[in-house]
């Protein structure tokens, strides 16, 4: 008779019950983490009298700080376990929140402000991408793209949906510095959560923890990817994967608002719309990802899809003016597009089965660095080619991936092989 997997129990499209408050704590955080995503650079710009290159740079460095924050969160939370660096994350983040509005946004001093909101920049990756070595452990290992899936959608609920919308309410009723100050509301709870209720195993920490076995492990990690070269192929496809996403978010609320002519409310409600569409999509890529194909949902749907929708989404209102709902139309290709790379989630761990904690870390890093460049290429871009020729650069990088994507190779089954090797050598012993 051959074994099972001991995570293959039952489940709801790949989600494991033992993690569902998992899901609705991501869920919570992201919708503190996200309050601000879709105004703070209009705010800081036409509001607060800050330069465009100042707003540029500083969520330019912030997605610096994400990157590195992100590679470190999967290593801590394969060393120290999952739980321990989520409770963490959640008390950095209010602590470095809360100074970055009290000494920095109120007082009007931007050093400050770079500095509390780039050490704030830890703790999102630290508790978010903790959760997914969590996943990769305790998630049926014979649908971990439809558990990824999950993931993604628990996170697009929260820095999409309520992340987005929420301040187009709150921002008239008590304005944009309260609606700030908010959002620790929802890192305690999503934080609290993820401490007190979430069940199912992790990874293993037998042994002494030491810094230097971390440090080893860090080295190890790092070599992973030259050692493997496939890694290396996944971590480029994660990197393009939201960079039309982050430097929109950059660009959009003042090109939407002051060039176009959309209101902020209407700005804001449009912005959410795209996360509401990636809570459906990021489900359903995982589920077709885990039956058509890993690759090839990121290939076909992810890359050329980007590629259109990228150009679509500033293109239509451009050229129909602030008709919301065509540009709405627009918004919801943006958003199925661009939950197709969900699968990468998967295929990541499936690499390195055995040390699928350090694959995610490299996962983690390459989603961090797709913030970074994303930031970058339009504080470097914009000013020079000006708008239009910044879209069409973020929009050319999907062809890269596209032709990329035919480089990358996959065993689907190597995590559930992996678990019933495991499970068979514990009944013989």
């Amino acid at each position: 008779m051959t074994p099972t997997p001991p995570s293959a129990s039952r489940s709801f499209l790949g989600m494991s019950p033992a993690l569902l408050w998992g899901y609705v704590a991501i869920a919570f955080f992201m919708t503190g983490d996200g309050l601000e995503q879709a105004f703070l650079s209009d705010y800081l710009v036409t509001e607060a009298g800050f330069s465009t290159s100042q707003a540029g740079t500083l969520l330019t460095v912030y997605g610096l700080v994400v990157a590195i924050a992100a590679f470190v969160s999967g290593i801590l939370a394969e060393y120290i376990g999952p739980r321990r660096v989520m409770a963490v994350a959640t008390i950095g983040w209010i602590v470095f929140h809360a100074g970055f509005l009290a000494f920095g946004v109120m007082q009007h001093n931007y050093p400050l402000m770079l500095v509390m909101y780039s050490i704030r920049a830890v703790a999102y990756p630290m508790f978010v991408f903790g959760f997914v070595v969590w996943i990769s452990y305790a998630a049926p290992q014979n649908r971990m793209s439809s558990a990824m899936g999950w993931f993604w959608c628990s996170y697009s609920l929260g820095v999409g949906v309520f992340g987005s919308y929420l301040p187009s309410l709150t921002i008239p009723w008590v304005g944009t510095v309260t609606t700030l100050w908010s959002a620790i509301a929802f890192i305690a709870v999503g934080g609290a959560m993820a401490t007190f209720l979430v069940r199912g195993r992790g990874p293993s920490n037998s042994g002494e923890r030491t810094l230097r076995g971390l440090g080893a492990t860090i080295v190890e990690t790092v070599k992973m990817p030259f050692e493997n070269v496939q890694l290396a192929h996944g971590m480029i496809q994660r990197t393009i994967n939201q960079l039309a996403l982050y430097g929109f978010i950059v660009m959009l609320p003042i090109v939407f608002t002051r060039d176009i002519g959309f209101s902020q409310e209407r700005w804001l409600q449009l912005w959410s719309l795209v996360y509401l569409v990636t809570v459906f999509t990021n489900l359903m890529w995982g589920v077709i990802g885990d039956r058509i194909g890993w690759v090839r949902t990121i290939r076909w749907f992810g890359s050329l899809g980007m590629f259109a929708a990228t150009l679509l989404l500033y293109f239509t209102p451009v050229l129909a003016g602030p008709n919301a709902l065509l540009t709405a139309g627009a918004v919801v290709l943006f958003g199925i597009a661009i939950a197709a790379y969900v699968p990468l989630s998967a295929l990541m761990p499936a690499l390195e089965p055995a040390r699928r904690g350090q694959a995610v870390a490299l996962l983690n890093l390459s989603a961090g660095a797709s913030q970074f460049v994303g930031s970058l290429l339009v504080t470097v871009l914009w000013d020079r080619i000006g708008t239009t020729g910044t879209v069409l650069a973020l929009a050319a990088t999907y062809l890269v991936g596209f032709g990329l994507s035919f480089l990358l190779k996959v065993d689907q089954n190597a995590l559930a092989d992996t678990e019933i090797r495991q499970s068979a050598s514990a009944s013989a012993a």
